[in-house]
C-alpha cells in the first residue's frame, strides 16, 4: 500500500524526509505585530527573532485551515496520516480533523488518521518517523494506528528556555517572577503532560545545568533506550545542541541521537537559545 504523512510546520523534518515523496509539511502562520510569516522554507529564523526581541507584545500563530489539509489528503496514497501539534496548544488538530471530515464527504472514503501528538517540534518528529517505519515493514492501517498511538503516549518531550520574556509577554509569568528568575539565572525545565499541555518538570541555575536535569529526567523515563531515538531541536543555539548530543551518546544507550533546527512555530515556543529535547 502507499502512503503519506503530513506534518504540521511544528514539526521540524529533516532533509531527508523533506526530499522523501511521502512527506508533506503543511504550514502555520505567524505574526509579531504587524509582521506576517508563513512557517515554510521561506522562514527567516534571524530576522524572526529580531522581531520578537524588539516587540513588546507576543507573537501569534494561525493553524492550517481544513481546506489545507483537504488538499494535502487529496493525493494518491491509500493510506494517509496527520500528525499534528499538541490540540492543547493549537487548532491544527481540530482543522486536521475538519479536514478529513470534508475530504470525506466530498471524495469519498480513505483511510485516514490523524495523531494527536500531545507534542510539538522534534516530538511530532518522531512520531512521522515512527509511522514511516511501520509503513515501511507492511504493517495495516489499523496496526500502524495502534502501534503510534501507545508510541505518543509513551513519548516524553522536554524543554529549556535560556530567556523568560515570551512566558513573560504572554501573561504565564509576572514581571517581578521573570525578574527574579533572570536576576538569578534560573532557567525553568519545561514538559508535556499526558494531555498535551505545557507544565514546569524543574529548574536550574544556568542552561548547562538545566539541560543536564533535563537529560537525566529524560533518560531515566525512557523504556527500552536501545530502541528509541533520541531527538535534539534548538533555536539558534547549534553549539549547545552538539554539546547536548555529545552528553546523550555518552550514555550509550539510545539507538540514534540526531539535531535539527527549529522551524518557525518551535522557534516561537523555545525563544533565542531555547533547546527542545524528545525520545
Amino acid at each position: 500500500m502507499s502512503y503519506k504523512i503530513i506534518v504540521d510546520s511544528c514539526g521540524e523534518l529533516p532533509e531527508k524526509l523533506k526530499k522523501d515523496r511521502h512527506f508533506e509539511s503543511v504550514p502555520l502562520e505567524i505574526f509579531v505585530d504587524e509582521y506576517h510569516i508563513t512557517d515554510d522554507e521561506s522562514f527567516d529564523q534571524a530576522e524572526f527573532l529580531r522581531r520578537v526581541r524588539e516587540s513588546p507584545n507576543c507573537p501569534k500563530s494561525t493553524c492550517p485551515s481544513p481546506e489545507r489539509y483537504l488538499e494535502a489528503y487529496d493525493c494518491s496514497a491509500d493510506h494517509v496520516y496527520a500528525v499534528t501539534l499538541s490540540a492543547q496548544l493549537s487548532g491544527s488538530c481540530n482543522s486536521a480533523q475538519l479536514g478529513r471530515k470534508l475530504y470525506l464527504e466530498e471524495k469519498g472514503e480513505k483511510q485516514i488518521h490523524i495523531f494527536n501528538s500531545k507534542s510539538a517540534s522534534v516530538g511530532q518528529t518522531l512520531i512521522a518517523m515512527k509511522i514511516q517505519e511501520y509503513e515501511e515493514e507492511g504493517l495495516a492501517f489499523e496496526e500502524i494506528v495502534s502501534k503510534v498511538e501507545l508510541f505518543i503516549e509513551e513519548m516524553n518531550t522536554s524543554f529549556v528556555l535560556e530567556t523568560l520574556e515570551t512566558l513573560r509577554k504572554n501573561g504565564r509569568l509576572s514581571n517581578m517572577k521573570a525578574f527574579v528568575a533572570s536576576a538569578l539565572n534560573i532557567k525553568p525545565v519545561m514538559g508535556a503532560t499526558p494531555e498535551g499541555t505545557i507544565c514546569q518538570l524543574s529548574q536550574a541555575r544556568g542552561m548547562v545545568r538545566a539541560i543536564d536535569k533535563m537529560i537525566t529526567d529524560l533518560v531515566e523515563k525512557t523504556r527500552n533506550p536501545q530502541d528509541k531515538i533520541f531527538a535534539i531541536s534548538h533555536c539558534n543555539a547549534p553549539k549547545r545542541a552538539k554539546e547536548a548530543a555529545e552528553k546523550v551518546r555518552k550514555t550509550g544507550k539510545f539507538k540514534e541521537v540526531f539535531i535539527l533546527d527549529t522551524a518557525g512555530i518551535s522557534s516561537m515556543y523555545a525563544s533565542d537559545g531555547g533547546i527542545i529535547m524528545a525520545v
